[in-house]
């Protein structure tokens, strides 16, 4: 039985590749490209796997993309569950230019999801879900699916007796009103979902404070991207600020974070101590290109280092 299940809603399968510089109009000859299972939730599993704890991961897929997909978590050891849908999983290129060391991401929008579709992506979460400690809709919802999907997804996480972790963008974020555990906003998210900007880091409490106090949820961690993390409760206000890191790709970065957080709330860490594993995990994840798993060495090692500071 899995502690932690996870929903993506609209996986990808990653592919990236180098190249010696991105330029218009020329042929950019480029290094073979190399595949991974992608998309949010897919991402939180793959590394609470890594973590050592117990993931499963509940995914709508179709096409050759979603069966490539499902070799690749095979690989990966994530326990899955596959919703079939009629179209056709979505691929997500990454593009790395060695001289500069920048990345350019290209994301395409995935299938559309007919209300059968959501339903049985519904109905196999509340099956698999059964018993688990936690349930994490990670990362944004494709065509045809609203906002306010991710209230039934609370719902179905309350049926099952386990804490909801949220992290996704626009509607799906600020459509959703209570049920949650936990929330994982960026400050670029949260000004957005609260009307204002938030340019101290008491004015970024008081506005995720405030969330809690309005019974949306329990905790808020806000990403604050080169300055770290702040994870806030009704009593408590902890930050862990960002590590130094050699960036090779930031694919899959804010997954990993969160896959640190629940383990670490899992292993029954402190706040700021759970959020450390967060920030190590998400630190980690820069080393890798692509959505290429982080590695538990690094983990580790950063996980020293931001329990220290």
């Amino acid at each position: 039985m899995p502690e932690i299940v996870t929903l993506t809603m609209n996986p990808a399968l990653d592919v990236t590749t180098f190249t010696d510089a991105v330029v218009p109009t020329r042929k950019l000859r480029c290094d073979e490209p190399f595949y991974d299972a992608g998309g949010g939730g897919v991402n939180v599993a793959k590394v609470a796997r890594v973590l050592g704890a117990s993931a499963a991961a509940v995914y709508p897929a179709g096409g050759a993309r979603g069966e490539q997909m499902s070799g690749l978590l095979d690989d990966d050891g994530v326990e899955e569950h596959i919703v079939p849908i009629a179209g056709s999983t979505r691929e997500c290129f990454t593009a790395i230019d060695r001289r500069s060391g920048q990345e350019y991401r290209f994301v395409t929008p995935g299938p559309e999801l007919t209300s059968e579709e959501q339903e049985r992506c519904l109905a196999t979460l509340e099956k698999v879900a059964e018993g688990a400690k936690y349930v994490v809709a990670s990362g944004s919802f494709p065509p045809g699916v609203p906002g306010t999907f991710v209230r039934r997804i609370a719902a179905a996480a309350r049926e099952a007796g386990a804490r909801f972790v949220l992290d996704s963008s626009g509607d799906a974020l600020t459509s959703i009103d209570s049920g949650v555990f936990l929330v994982k906003p960026s400050l670029d998210e949260l000004c957005e979902w609260t009307g204002r900007e938030l340019d101290t880091g008491d004015e970024q409490i008081a506005a995720a404070r405030a969330l809690v106090t309005a019974g949306v949820t329990e905790i808020v961690v806000v990403s604050l991207g080169a300055d770290g993390a702040i994870m806030v409760t009704a009593d408590e206000a902890v930050r862990v600020p960002a590590l130094a890191a050699k960036v090779r790709s930031a694919v899959g970065a804010g997954d990993s974070m969160v896959a640190g957080l629940v383990v670490g709330l899992l292993q029954a860490r402190s706040l700021r101590d759970a959020l450390a594993l967060g920030i190590a995990c998400g630190t980690a994840a820069l080393l890798t290109a692509g959505s290429q798993v982080c590695r538990r060495e690094d983990i580790d090692r950063f996980d020293a280092l931001a329990r220290a500071v």
